[in-house]
């Protein structure tokens, strides 16, 4: 029943979809971090729904800093942030309660926790949760950005539909950080819509891939094996609702070329050891080698259509046919992208506390 991750920064989720509230803890944050709550509520807009892509679940996330914040900056003590839920319409999963939704944990979460778990919404294993994952990265976010460290995540494929790669990566990133729906070609993000609005329409759902760049990374972060840059991030990255593939540098696209190609050439310029290709993503035997951390993350089509489908009846142990209610996103990779962003901020100022020490964050420095 482990909910925590990190080893300088530990950070603790809780709470469920439709109970009182979600949270997180950060323990381990040096003391003497600035703390924006405009920011953090900023980050939390660019999670909640909107128009016809979302759900109709409307939270207003007003969140609560309860401890860990004294004077606008962090003590050094565990910081908590509650988000209360308001907009519950708890109904709309008591009459399913057996019936294991298709692409859910509802059956694997009942074979763990002996059907004593909260099943409303998913309880503790909804999207839900990852409000308050968006918040504790707003936390750290704005640290990173003081080490000169961006990280900037776009839309890369959507229901077929591809967006161009990153090019000018600080003008991007910044560009991202400011747009709900984060694709960088206005083309590409009108069709994109437009096979969201399709499927919607249709009772069904779209995924996609999701590309994340990290610039102003130092070089020799990370361990060369079971704490691998590419290994931490991975084990994060998938614990991110939805995510089922995660690809770093060229990674599959280039698994059958020979090393002549796929090898990144080392050049220096103005002093300084750089790379003439990013194949590898930033990471050699582990750890960072000062270029762009680069990887992707394929984000599955939500599992909850307005289509009949076919499961079990895991109390009566009998087939049964689905049809859901509720309210639910034709597609989340353009949610999931500001997780995915905090996700790798909480891992990243991880990696570099255990590198250089608590204290080369905040005010100790």
């Amino acid at each position: 029943m482990k909910n925590s991750m990190g080893q300088a920064l530990c950070v603790t989720l809780f709470g469920e979809s439709h109970g009182e509230a979600v949270g997180a803890v950060l323990d381990g944050l040096a003391p003497g971090i600035a703390v924006d709550e405009v920011f953090i509520a900023h980050q939390l807009t660019l999670r909640r729904p909107s128009g016809k892509t979302g759900t109709a679940r409307r939270e207003t996330d007003a969140f609560r800093i309860v401890s860990g914040v004294f004077g606008g900056r962090t003590t050094g003590t565990p910081l908590c942030i509650l988000i209360p839920n308001s907009d519950t319409h708890s109904k709309d999963y008591a009459a399913a309660r057996a019936l294991a939704r298709p692409g859910h944990a509802d059956y694997t979460a009942y074979c763990k926790y002996h059907g004593f778990e909260d099943y409303r919404g998913g309880g503790h294993f909804s999207g839900r949760v990852t409000a308050a994952l968006v918040a504790a990265g707003a936390v750290v976010l704005p640290a990173l950005r003081e080490k000169g460290i961006a990280v900037g995540t776009h839309i890369a494929r959507c229901a077929g539909v591809d967006d161009r790669t990153f090019g000018d990566l600080p003008a991007d990133i910044n560009a991202l950080s400011e747009t709900a729906f984060a694709v960088l070609d206005a083309d590409a993000a009108q069709a994109m819509r437009a096979k969201i609005e399709a499927a919607q329409k249709e009772g069904d759902s779209v995924g996609g891939v999701l590309e994340t760049a990290v610039a102003g990374m130092p070089a020799g972060v990370g361990e060369p094996w079971f704490d691998t840059v590419e290994g931490v991030l991975a084990h994060a990255l998938f614990s991110v609702p939805a995510v089922k593939g995660v690809q770093f540098g060229a990674g599959f696209d280039m698994a059958d070329a020979p090393g002549s190609a796929f090898n990144d050439s080392f050049r220096v310029e103005d002093g300084k050891v750089v790379t003439t290709t990013n194949h590898n993503g930033g990471v050699n035997g582990g750890i960072t080698n000062g270029m762009p951390i680069v990887f992707r993350t394929m984000v599955k089509p939500t599992p909850s259509i307005y289509k009949p489908q076919q499961t079990v009846d895991f109390l009566q142990n009998e087939n049964a046919e689905l049809q859901i209610a509720g309210r639910h996103d034709p597609a989340i990779l353009h949610r999931a992208r500001v997780v995915i962003d905090s996700m790798t901020a909480l891992v990243l100022y991880d990696l570099l506390a255990v590198r250089y020490g608590t204290d080369h964050f905040g005010g100790g420095r």
